[in-house]
């Protein structure tokens, strides 16, 4: 028979246990709800078989810069979310289920699995597609007059002329023409 003060340390322990499952599962979801950034997309970005290779380029007249936001892909994200939320829930539902059950391996077993279940689950709410930042560059070539957008910054361009860089007949790698001022430094 336990007295109060080894019931009051039991429930002590349990509670901590928890806590620290919970701050677990929390670190998992935002750590992993990180999502796909685009820079593989931005014109300045190059494949390793494209480097060291001739590619037509063209002067062009950059007319206009706009904001745009970019689909981009973040299925690869959310398979590492399922994945590590489903390990981290297990471990942390096999802590909650043995502290909770006075360590018995049922409730260790229970627990780990309700907790890789409830994990995974949470995982899959990653989104498989996120909005990055982009530009609507629109631009005079060859007498025309065009719209290209692409992942970057509104810094990194203005109005007037750029190199563009072509590997295909219709990709359309508008070079940035300026340079983003630095952050400011927060002393």
């Amino acid at each position: 028979m336990l007295n109060k003060s080894d019931e009051s340390l039991q429930v002590t322990h349990r509670v901590k246990a928890v806590a620290k499952a919970g701050i677990l599962l929390f670190s998992t979801a935002f750590l992993f709800g990180c999502a796909a950034t685009g820079e593989n997309l931005q014109a300045n970005v190059y494949k390793a078989g494209q480097v060291n290779t001739a590619q037509a380029a063209k002067v062009v007249n950059i007319l206009a810069v706009m904001p745009a936001k970019v689909e981009v892909d973040n299925s690869q994200q959310k398979k590492e979310a399922e994945v590590v939320g489903g390990i981290l829930g297990a471990i942390g539902g096999g802590v909650i289920g043995n502290t909770s059950t006075g360590h018995s391996a049922g409730g260790t077993v229970l627990g780990g699995a309700a907790g890789g279940v409830g994990g995974a689950a949470l995982g899959s709410l990653v989104s498989d597609k996120v909005l990055v930042d982009g530009v609507s560059l629109t631009y005079e070539a060859d007498g025309k007059t065009l719209n290209s957008a692409q992942v970057g910054k509104l810094c990194e361009f203005h109005p007037g002329k750029a190199i563009m860089i072509s590997t295909s007949p219709m990709e359309t790698r508008i070079q940035p023409n300026a340079t983003c001022p630095p952050p400011a430094n927060k002393n």
